[in-house]
């Protein structure tokens, strides 16, 4: 069995600290073999630096995923260039640096494909999430079973739809960006463990990992203001997958939600 942890979108500083006093432990305590995180928002809440990048692969993430912030830092050009365990959407237009998906080894040997992908309903245009992810899966070779997909998408029905587009190709479809974890997790008829939304790994009492008073301030006034990373203690979000390596399907998937001072 292979069992892959998704961490859900790592917000802020708080969310980088949660990361760094909890993933060993989590790691040890589930046993996973590959660890996945979205942190298109650990910079500052918006993006990702070199060494806020640096910062989280130290910490023990194996492979970094992004979304529509992948570009927010002007540095983060270079490093998707020449960082392997860092990957962009695959359906940005293709003279954006960096890959969108990549293969990657576990500490036994076994390959894993990480696949990211961004959606266009509500979101900046790009090529068809679809299309791309039929085009990776199709040119993968016959000898990488286990496919992991973080959908970073808006609308629940679009994560959905990429679920049920690549149930039996995919070994998971895990769906970031809204920050909000979603209680749909399940193993789809054809084999692929699918998760609307893994949720964010930030400040418990926030908005989406901000500032709560300064996001008020703006739905009660409708004013423009500036937003600010929220203080205080973190939550750890996640989501626990395991798969045949043989066939590459999930055998299941479990969500957690794991505050920053709880003892593991």
């Amino acid at each position: 069995m292979l069992t892959i942890l998704f961490i859900g979108d790592i917000s802020g500083k708080p969310g980088r600290g949660a990361v760094a006093r909890l993933l060993g432990p989590l790691r040890d305590r589930c046993g996973a073999d590959l660890v996945i995180a979205n942190a298109e928002n650990a910079a500052g809440g918006i993006g990702l630096t070199k060494p806020t990048a640096i910062e989280l692969l130290d910490a023990g993430i194996d492979v970094i995923t992004l979304g529509n912030h992948a570009f927010a830092k002007p540095d983060i050009h270079a490093l998707l260039d020449h960082e392997s365990r860092v990957i962009r959407p695959a359906n940005y237009p293709s003279g954006a640096p960096g890959k969108g998906w990549r293969e990657y080894k576990t500490a036994s040997g076994r390959s894993v494909a990480v696949v990211n992908l961004v959606g266009r309903v509500f979101m900046n245009p790009v090529d068809c999430p679809f299309a791309c992810a039929d085009a990776i899966l199709d040119g993968l070779p016959d000898t990488v079973r286990t496919i992991v997909v973080d959908m970073h998408a808006e609308a629940t029905s679009e994560k959905m739809a990429m679920g049920w587009h690549l149930d039996g190709r995919a070994s998971a479809v895990i769906g970031t960006h809204t920050h909000i974890q979603t209680s749909d997790e399940r193993v789809l008829p054809h084999g692929t463990a699918y998760l609307t939304d893994v949720g964010m790994t930030g400040v418990h009492d926030s908005v989406l990992g901000l500032d709560k008073d300064a996001v008020l301030e703006r739905f009660l006034t409708g004013m423009p203001g500036k937003f600010a990373m929220a203080q205080g203690e973190a939550t750890l979000q996640a989501a626990i997958i395991r798969i045949d390596p043989q066939s590459g399907h999930a055998l299941g998937i479990e969500r957690i939600s794991v505050r920053e001072n709880e003892v593991l």
